[in-house]
């Protein structure tokens, strides 16, 4: 490999192997199943224990059983980190719920990609930055991340209630194809809830969604454009167009979405319990990757806080931003030997110019790398050098406390 990796074990990975897909609860039995299965994934090497609280069957775990699997990881020196529940109406509650986590699991807790999302939380950062204050000063070790864009990047199918993921997308798509269950789950999009993350809420209009990444090779025209193209070409109605688009891409596809405020985004960014995420799987502008359309923050998310909220609007100092993208996320991590320089430390060694380095990718162009970083150390060997990739594959994967050879 040409980085180095370290893996947490996801709650919902270990919720479907011994409950697959249905929203159902864990037997005494069962539940002890699955802790011993983290305690194996940790023996395994993993980091900790993660979970995404918002897209099914995640969200069909109440907190009682994450906190038995985040006290396993936590018994091997693991980590709790969790895409929370709600992230919207309902983020301050989600926020509670992670703390108690992190209190009654006795387990460090990073949240991922801090946000409030949806038009009508706008402004509403200090509050969620209040919450969390509150929890560290009561002694709960709770940090943060963020990749510092306006839009966010999952499944399309999040759109959909959870109720309607119940057994998985096979049965998802069953239920957009019967017109009955299709008007109830047009019913729930429409209407404000507090007790599910509804994206659909979150936007000002079908505009806001991209269309990002897809399966269908039928498709493929309207990766990139906007959900009301979509729309436009089907002569559909834009709910309709996205409920059809999720059919036939057999809910397989991934899109951008316009839903928060950039004076919420700095806010955040600025926390100094707050680390650099870009909250992206691999990428690359050739080959089969190439075809596909990501987030710019895949190739953008390092440079773009150098330019933008260092160099340009100083939001940021120089070594602040460089403790958020190295120091602090390792010691997040308890990669006790690296995120730092100093004598001993693995070489994980960036060169760059801080009056230069700049990102590229945009949302409508996003393969894109950046500029400006000349040399790139991973263990102490160069990756890129003079600005260019050697090919060399020296990193390493990257094991937790609790590791067993």
């Amino acid at each position: 490999m040409g980085i180095n990796l370290a893996s947490y074990v996801g709650a919902t990975q270990v919720r479907r192997m011994v409950l697959g897909d249905a929203d159902v609860q864990p037997t005494p039995q069962q539940l002890q199943q699955m802790r011993a299965l983290v305690g194996e994934a940790m023996h395994d090497g993993a980091v900790g224990v993660s979970t995404a609280l918002m897209y099914a069957p995640a969200p069909y775990a109440r907190t009682e059983e994450i906190i038995a699997l985040a006290a396993e990881a936590s018994k091997f020196g693991g980590i709790y980190a969790t895409h929370m529940r709600n992230e919207s109406d309902s983020v301050l509650e989600a926020i509670d719920e992670a703390v108690r986590i992190g209190r009654e699991a006795h387990v460090p807790v990073e949240i991922w990609h801090f946000k409030v999302a949806g038009k009508a939380n706008w402004g509403h950062m200090p509050e969620s930055i209040a919450r969390v204050n509150r929890a560290r000063a009561e002694g709960v070790d709770v940090t943060a991340d963020t990749y510092a864009y306006t839009a966010w990047f999952n499944s399309m199918s999040a759109f959909v209630p959870a109720w309607a993921h119940d057994g998985g997308d096979a049965k998802l798509i069953e239920r957009l194809k019967d017109p009955a269950t299709r008007a109830r789950i047009r019913k729930d999009m429409e209407a404000p809830s507090k007790d599910w993350d509804n994206e659909w809420q979150e936007i000002s209009g079908p505009q806001d969604v991209m269309i990002g990444v897809i399966q269908n090779p039928e498709l493929k025209q309207f990766q990139g454009k906007r959900l009301t193209d979509v729309a436009k070409a089907w002569n559909k109605d834009p709910m309709d167009a996205l409920f059809d688009f999720l059919i036939a891409d057999k809910a397989f596809t991934e899109c951008a979405v316009f839903g928060m405020s950039e004076p919420d985004v700095a806010l955040a960014l600025q926390q100094p319990w707050v680390s650099i995420d870009n909250d992206s799987s691999g990428t690359s502008p050739e080959g089969i990757l190439g075809e596909e359309h990501p987030h710019p923050r895949a190739y953008g998310t390092f440079p773009r806080i150098l330019r933008k909220y260092v160099r340009e609007e100083k939001m940021l100092t120089l070594p602040e931003a460089i403790r958020k993208f190295s120091a602090l996320p390792a010691q997040r991590m308890r990669l006790t030997d690296r995120g730092v320089l100093k004598q001993g430390m693995w070489a994980d060694v960036v060169v760059f110019n801080p009056e230069t380095v700049r990102d590229l990718a945009t949302f409508d162009e996003p393969n894109r790398l950046s500029a400006g970083m000349d040399y790139v150390l991973v263990n102490g060997v160069p990756v890129i050098e003079d600005g260019k990739m050697t090919g060399a594959l020296p990193g390493r994967v990257l094991r937790g406390a609790g590791y067993k050879p």
